[in-house]
């Protein structure tokens, strides 16, 4: 990939340069076989294994030359997203379960130049042939760390001994590994750390809420009524605690939305959509939401509850005060309860608000209309149906995510309803399709 090639890719993906961790990656791959880029999360680790990868793909061959292995759907498809934004002439396919199997065997008859997947998919398409896997010659190894909490460890090993013909390695991961365990085939690699670098940024603050009990739902429930405005993570520790806020969240009329690994995949998608979008400010999720999202421009995180170790606190306020935006972080705790050893210094006390009033709704509501690419639907399709026929002004429409089956675009709230009733019954490409605001 020459100066010129790199210009172009950076220009499809909007921005100016490479920093500091994607310039060395690059330039490290050249020398070495096996590579290791430690840095947290939000730190384009992403892009600095997709360069290095592109730069050795070869239009000439047949079959799948990249194999990336992701600890979550929701990254898988984020790698997915951008790397098809890079506007190269390769083609990408992702692979994770609560995705149709038989879709999946479709797109890999004709083999991608990159897959990226879940190891459990991927080791289920090996196993029943999918693709083969003999071709693959870069291996990448990504959010390493959470792909062996999640216990993959032994899917990856199946998967990676398929695949005889690696000679590139590289492997991501937001906390230092103790070992690298043998089945990754990494012996000599250079290790690239940014760990120490990219700490906690002046720009976050951190603050508590104590409450008068050991209940803290009523607590949680002033804060967000005090903070308000911008988009709001609240973590929990467990799934059950998540759904036992929404519950309370829901009765007491604060718009939100969930996020956890208990939920089927086209619900934690749809969460995520509604969030980047704006129809919610505010979502409650577990530790799954920490690393690896396409989540910006987040103001406030809560931890509802306290994570176990610093690396997990680190990467969910880390979520917060990003490129040179201010956040805060907030800790809401029980009466007596000890702060965690970790924590340096004591948060300031955060006041509350005596009058407490809800949050606003957002501004933005979204529209579900069930078609995608696997339609043929594209964007353009979407904004000229919603702009002609349903009359909207452009301020009036907002994020639109076209995926494989359907697709979602925010509309301001106060139109939704009356462009509702102008496009319920109109066909976009001539297809009749099903159009509502998403639940």
């Amino acid at each position: 990939m020459n100066s010129t090639q790199l210009q172009e890719v950076l220009t499809n993906l909007k921005i100016k340069s490479l920093n500091g961790i994607q310039e060395a990656a690059l330039e490290t791959f050249k020398k070495s076989n096996d590579l290791i880029i430690l840095s947290p999360t939000g730190s384009g680790k992403t892009l600095a294994f997709l360069l290095p990868i592109l730069s050795i793909l070869s239009e000439e061959e047949k079959g799948v030359q990249a194999l990336i292995l992701s600890p979550s759907r929701e990254l898988a498809l984020q790698i997915e997203q951008v790397f098809k934004s890079m506007g190269t002439a390769f083609k990408i396919n992702s692979a994770y379960g609560g995705h149709a199997f038989k879709i999946e065997q479709n797109n890999l008859s004709q083999a991608p130049a990159i897959l990226v997947g879940t190891p459990g998919r991927l080791a289920d398409h090996i196993r029943r042939e999918s693709f083969d896997p003999s071709s693959i010659k870069i291996l990448i190894l990504d959010e390493f760390d959470k792909a062996v909490e999640y216990g993959f460890e032994k899917d990856m090993t199946f998967i990676i001994s398929k695949c005889n013909a690696i000679s590139k390695r590289i492997l991501t991961s937001a906390t230092k590994p103790k070992v690298i365990p043998e089945f990754t085939g990494i012996t000599k690699p250079i290790e690239l750390n940014f760990l120490t670098e990219i700490r906690t940024p002046e720009s976050l603050s951190f603050k508590s809420v104590v409450s008068d009990g050991h209940d803290k739902l009523q607590i949680l429930f002033k804060l967000l009524c005090s903070i308000s405005s911008g988009n709001t993570l609240v973590f929990c520790n467990h799934r059950d605690a998540v759904d036992r806020i929404s519950e309370v969240l829901r009765e007491k009329g604060i718009k939100h939305g969930v996020f956890h690994g208990g939920l089927e995949q086209v619900e934690r998608e749809r969460a995520l959509i509604k969030f980047r979008s704006g129809s919610h400010t505010i979502l409650i999720t577990t530790d799954l939401a920490a690393r690896g999202l396409d989540i910006p421009n987040i103001e406030h995180v809560v931890h509802y509850q306290m994570p176990v170790t610093e690396d997990a606190f680190i990467h969910r306020s880390g979520r917060t005060a990003r490129m040179n935006a201010t956040g805060t972080a907030y800790l809401v705790m029980a009466e007596g309860e000890d702060y965690p050893s970790y924590l340096h210094e004591k948060p300031t006390l955060f006041n509350l608000d005596e009058e407490l009033t809800l949050p606003q709704l957002p501004i933005w509501e979204t529209l579900y209309i069930s078609a995608g690419k696997k339609d043929k639907i594209n964007k353009v399709d979407i904004v000229g149906l919603i702009l002609q026929k349903g009359g909207l002004e452009k301020d009036e429409l907002g994020l639109i995510e076209v995926q494989d089956n359907a697709s979602y675009v925010a509309i301001k709230r106060d139109k939704i309803k009356g462009l509702l009733d102008k496009i319920r019954n109109e066909k976009i490409k001539k297809q009749k399709v099903k159009m509502d605001i998403a639940r």
